[in-house]
């Protein structure tokens, strides 16, 4: 019902992904949400196509499409450290920032001092930053991402040239497999499931609640920090990021599984979703 593509983006400049503001600090995350890359693919289908439904558009690639979270590496086949597991050595690596301040006339305001991290496009050892992930297709779908994807900008301050990348690499991948970042994926589902063993991570926003009864997965075990994931939305009038959707209580990525062989849903938005046998 799915087909399974490894994606390999060549990061040309900085990427902004918008996480939270510490004093003058605007944060990024450390990965690319399956939700901006989406976002990203709208924006570009649309305007490719010279018209303005982006929530038309926005829905089509929701039901054919699944992304997954896209994570840097200086790997371009694989990520080779994800950023929960030196927090610190990550950051130094990958991780750079922009200072900038407010003008009025021509004269920098006092206090409106900020800074910006963003992904680096070169690690500090000088080496090519990439991002890895996979795009799910469902069968019989009519969307030309992959005319669409190298076109593509992500994150924030696109207007100072930030989010660019090329493609490097789109492989298909086995039906079943156990590639999907070294976790087991099966494509004959309704939905993509990824099957992820105790005391392994879970690698997208995970739902902390039952979306049908609003309760607690109670047997959903899951050591980790939760957030309320919040995504932007394309206005008909082109405002990207005018709207924001309705929050999720989510699980973050880098959340250790702690009961054995669950396997989780991917959903729209490339949330996760744990799967009842």
């Amino acid at each position: 019902m799915w087909t399974l593509y490894q994606v390999s983006l060549r990061v040309l400049s900085p990427i902004h992904i918008g996480w939270k503001k510490m004093s003058n600090l605007q944060q990024t995350r450390y990965y690319v949400p399956a939700k901006t890359i989406w976002g990203a693919l709208t924006a570009r289908i649309t305007r490719d196509q010279n018209s303005s439904d982006y929530k038309g558009i926005g829905e089509k690639i929701n039901r054919c499409l699944r992304f997954s979270y896209f994570y840097p590496s200086d790997n371009d086949s694989i990520v080779n450290e994800f950023p929960w597991e030196d927090n610190n050595r990550f950051t130094w690596k990958y991780i750079g920032s922009y200072q900038s301040a407010a003008l009025e006339n021509k004269t920098a305001m006092e206090g409106m001092l900020h800074e910006t991290e963003y992904i680096l496009s070169k690690t500090r050892e000088g080496k090519q930053v990439f991002l890895i992930g996979y795009i799910i297709e469902r069968n019989g779908s009519a969307i030309d991402w992959k005319t669409a994807l190298p076109k593509i900008q992500i994150g924030g301050e696109r207007g100072y040239g930030w989010g660019r990348v090329a493609i490097e690499n789109i492989e298909k991948m086995p039906n079943v497999c156990n590639n999907f970042f070294d976790y087991e994926f099966d494509s004959s589902q309704t939905e993509p499931v990824i099957k992820v063993p105790k005391n392994k991570f879970i690698l997208a926003h995970t739902f902390a609640l039952d979306r049908s009864e609003k309760k607690e997965e109670s047997e959903l075990q899951i050591e980790g920090n939760i957030e309320p994931f919040v995504g932007r939305i394309t206005t008909e009038n082109g405002k990207f990021g005018a709207q924001f959707s309705q929050a999720s209580i989510c699980w973050v990525p880098g959340s250790k599984l702690v009961k054995p062989d669950m396997n989780f849903k991917i959903v729209e938005d490339g949330l996760w979703s744990m799967k009842s046998n």
